[in-house]
Formats: C-alpha cells, sequence, structure tokens
C-alpha cells in the first residue's frame, strides 16, 4: 500500500493532490504544531499578472498550538476573500465552475482551523475526481509523543503500509535505510514544470489549486494535470 502524510494546507499547489491521487491512502496531520508564517493558513493567487498572498485569519492564540487547536478568527470576513478571488478570475475560462467550490468551502461556519482546511482539502479533491481516502493522523494508534521520521514510520508500520511516499523536498528528512529496515520503500514525488495561460501574460508557476482549475477544464486537469509528475 502507497501512503502519504503531510500536513494540511488551504487550497495547495497542485503538487498536493498529485501525491493524494498517486497514494492508496492520504494521512493529514492535525496534532502538529502549527507553523506561523507558513503555508497551512494561506497561499498564493494570480492578482493582475503578479503573485499575490490571501490568508485565513486566525484568532490570536499561543504559538505553541497544535494545527487542531488552532481556531479561525471570529472577525473572518468570507465576503471581502470571495470578492478578491471573484476580482482577479472573474474573466478566466473556467470561473463559473471553480468559483462555487470556493464559494462553498470559505463560506462554511467551521472556526476550528484545521476542520476548515480538511473540508476544504476533501472538497476540492472530489471536484478533481480524486477517490483517495483521507485520513486524520491523531485517529491513527500510535505513539503521537513521537517525532519527525520516527512518526512517520510509525503510522506508516500502523496502517499496514509498504510505501511511503513524499514530495521531493523532503529527501533531506528521511533516511531510506530507515525505512527499508521496517520493510517500507521510500519514495519522493516532483511535479514537473508546466504551463498555461492565465489572460496572456507571463506564466505565474506553483500558485494556488485555484488558479490550475480557474484556467484548465476538469477533463484536462484529470487526464494530464495531475499526471505531470515522476517518483524518484
Amino acid at each position: 500500500m502507497r501512503l502519504a502524510i503531510m500536513q494540511p494546507y488551504i487550497f495547495p499547489y497542485i503538487g498536493y493532490f498529485q501525491l493524494i491521487k498517486y497514494v492508496d491512502l492520504f494521512v493529514v496531520y492535525d496534532n502538529i504544531k502549527y507553523t506561523k508564517k507558513g503555508w497551512i493558513n494561506r497561499n498564493r493567487y494570480l492578482k493582475n499578472g503578479k503573485d499575490t498572498i490571501f490568508s485565513i485569519p486566525l484568532k490570536k492564540d499561543s504559538d505553541y498550538l497544535d494545527v487542531r487547536n488552532r481556531m479561525v478568527s471570529g472577525n473572518f470576513d468570507r465576503r471581502k476573500l470571495l470578492n478578491q478571488i471573484k476580482e482577479a478570475y472573474r474573466k478566466a475560462p473556467y470561473f463559473e465552475y471553480v468559483f462555487p467550490l470556493f464559494e462553498k468551502i470559505v463560506t462554511n461556519n467551521e472556526l476550528n482551523l484545521f476542520k476548515f482546511i480538511h473540508y476544504s482539502i476533501e472538497e476540492t479533491c472530489k471536484v478533481l475526481n480524486i477517490a483517495t481516502p483521507i485520513i486524520v493522523s491523531s485517529n491513527v494508534a500510535i505513539d503521537h509523543s513521537l517525532q519527525n521520521q520516527d512518526k512517520v514510520l510509525a503510522i506508516c508500520c500502523a496502517l499496514g503500509a509498504d510505501m511511503y511516499i513524499n514530495p521531493i523536498g523532503g529527501q533531506e528528512l528521511y533516511s531510506i535505510n530507515s525505512f527499508a529496515s521496517s520493510g517500507i520503500d521510500l519514495k519522493f514525488l516532483k511535479s514537473k514544470p508546466f504551463e498555461y495561460t492565465q489572460f496572456g501574460a507571463q506564466f505565474v508557476p506553483w500558485l494556488s489549486i485555484i488558479d490550475v482549475m480557474m484556467f484548465n477544464s476538469p477533463q484536462f486537469i484529470e487526464s494530464s494535470i495531475l499526471k505531470e509528475y515522476y517518483i524518484a
């Protein structure tokens, strides 16, 4: 069984969904420390030809809390974010198809950060026709005080994985020999560079999945873009 484990990210880039599509089971961390200034609750979209950050504002709290213990701000102006995305992409070829998904997720009244993001990932997978089961890390029966590679290995063993797949950027984090000693093949997924038309301007790569969906048909994403990677 091919397994991947990732942090939760809001509307992540295409590689995140390529990974979910490739594996047999996808685990999303909820009991992992929230990373300030990371990409858990923010991402990039195209505005006037340039990449621009959007974010889900959080309630002020300790920087040491897990993602599942962080809350979305009660002052989150959901309509303002919707209007930002609407204005940026209203002339995109697949706006009428994609915007309802974005609106459905953003107007979800969930205030728990992890549940909000988890919902967004699952709903986006439905639209992309990705049927891979997604489970939450804290529901796996392991010693959750473990950290880093030890925690990944414990989850893999508990779930019966014989292959663990990680994005290529994590090569320095894991030891092939350590995984092999547990009977697990360690592999890495690297997204291939690709371009598509963004209003005829210079292409801005690796934006949120929102951007990919705004400019490409669901059929083309499923048949082509989701397959634009290699396994090392």
